[in-house]
């Protein structure tokens, strides 16, 4: 890769949306503080957006529906804000393999081919950036391949998603149910008009891979993340977290997982979790983010803000296009992939989890103790048992130790044909200290 000398860094955008717009605005405006940043001027070159005619607030001299043309143009940095798979995915390998630096906020793309996009800038020499596409404006990308590069982490676990944490803390606070409220973020603007990529988990999954492949030095893709969504989850759920302390969160977890044999996996999932209200992440509430990092050596840390929005997400484009602006500047370069590790992932039935389960039983001498037995054939540990009366039939719920995700659900399974078990009424992983 090639400096500037000195010179202008010629950047074209990919995008004007939401958060194209601001990054227009702010190279504008900012224009002097940033090329004092990045060593030269950082001049946007161009703009390719679909229908220019519906931009009138931009120069018009900057804007071409032609993409593909502006990333083979006389560019230094490509930054894309589109999102999707192609044909963005083949706009950017070629700004990659021609050594043109990138700056992306796209998650999706990033969560299926960083694998193939890394190797294209590593064979020029270009940069690759993207702290946009997990957490907004949260500088957290950056930390987790810079800061702590030289520390081992053993658990990444996070809010990534804002909408369904809106919806989960105002079911929290009104005790509403799934519908209406996600109508009401809805009415709010919190969710889009087809929300299922948040509410069915399939963007904190995007998320959850980025992470964990940065975290543990090894390719992980979203296929490989396990991904249930929070359109189950119910206002009793809710009550129930309440009456332990706890309260419910969409939760993208990535973690090191050794076996019984000492050798190491990796497991990423995002699911509904039961968390206690003491921990760090059960207070973040509305749209806000917040990723909780565990490292030998630094211990816990935790990385709170704007997840989403306009102005947010663009400080943190901005913040990876000056960093790519100096390197080209000065002939530096930015972090490579590292995925050394090469660590297995590992399934979900592997995976040790904890379980809330609440089952409407028969109210008569003895239950309990059946429904004991069906955990313990499964070998699952109990940790703690709640019970209430009401009529004939009894409440009882049942929060267990960890073990392999597999064997508490063929636990809730059997437990689900007993005939002293009138219903399941709901199931619920739990993370956090024991109950």
């Amino acid at each position: 890769m090639s400096t500037v000398d000195g010179k202008t860094v010629r950047v074209a955008l990919l995008g004007c949306g939401t958060v194209g717009t601001e990054v227009a605005r702010l190279l504008t405006e900012h224009a002097d503080e940033l090329a004092a940043r990045a060593g030269a001027p950082v001049e946007l070159a161009g703009i390719a957006v679909r229908r220019p005619d519906k931009h009138p607030e931009l120069p018009q001299h900057l804007l071409t529906n032609d993409a593909a043309a502006l990333v083979e143009s006389d560019v230094d940095v490509v930054v894309e804000l589109i999102g999707g798979i192609d044909p963005v995915r083949e706009w950017l390998l070629t700004a990659l393999r021609k050594g043109k630096s990138v700056v992306t906020a796209n998650k999706a793309l990033l969560a299926e081919y960083s694998a193939e996009l890394f190797e294209a800038a590593d064979a020029s020499g270009a940069d690759l950036y993207f702290e946009a596409a997990v957490a907004g404006a949260i500088p957290l990308l950056r930390p987790l391949r810079e800061s702590l590069a030289g520390d081992r982490i053993t658990k990444v676990m996070g809010i990534v998603n804002g909408t369904t944490n809106f919806i989960l803390s105002a079911m929290d606070s009104t005790g509403a149910g799934y519908a209406e409220t996600l109508d009401e973020a809805s009415r709010l603007g919190y969710a889009e008009a087809d929300p299922t990529a948040d509410v069915d988990g399939y963007d904190a999954a995007s998320k959850a891979a980025i992470l964990a492949s940065l975290a543990f030095h090894t390719r992980v893709t979203a296929s490989d993340v396990h991904r249930e969504g929070i359109s189950n989850v119910s206002a009793s759920d809710i009550a129930a977290a309440k009456a332990l302390g706890r309260t419910v969160k969409l939760l993208s977890i990535c973690e090191r997982v050794e076996g019984e044999d000492g050798t190491e996996s990796v497991s990423a999932r995002v699911h509904p979790v039961m968390i206690p209200r003491t921990h760090p992440l059960a207070n973040v509430g509305g749209a806000f983010n917040a990723v909780f990092v565990e490292a030998d050596a630094a211990g816990s840390l935790m990385f709170y803000g704007q997840g989403a929005g306009g102005a947010p997400t663009a400080s943190a484009v901005l913040g990876d296009l000056v960093a790519v602006a100096r390197n080209r500047v000065v002939g530096g370069r930015g972090p490579r992939e590292s995925a050394h590790a090469q660590l297995p992932v590992r399934p979900m039935g592997q995976t040790p989890t904890r379980y809330h389960v609440s089952l409407d039983v028969a109210d008569k001498p003895g239950v309990l103790a059946q429904v004991a037995q069906v955990f313990a054939a499964h070998e699952v540990s109990i940790a703690a048992v709640r019970q209430r009366d009401r009529h004939d039939t009894a409440s009882l719920v049942i929060v267990t130790h960890l073990a392999p995700d597999a064997a508490l659900e063929a636990t809730v399974e059997a437990i689900g044909k007993m005939d002293v078990v009138n219903e399941v009424v709901s199931v619920m992983r739990v993370e956090g200290e024991d109950s």
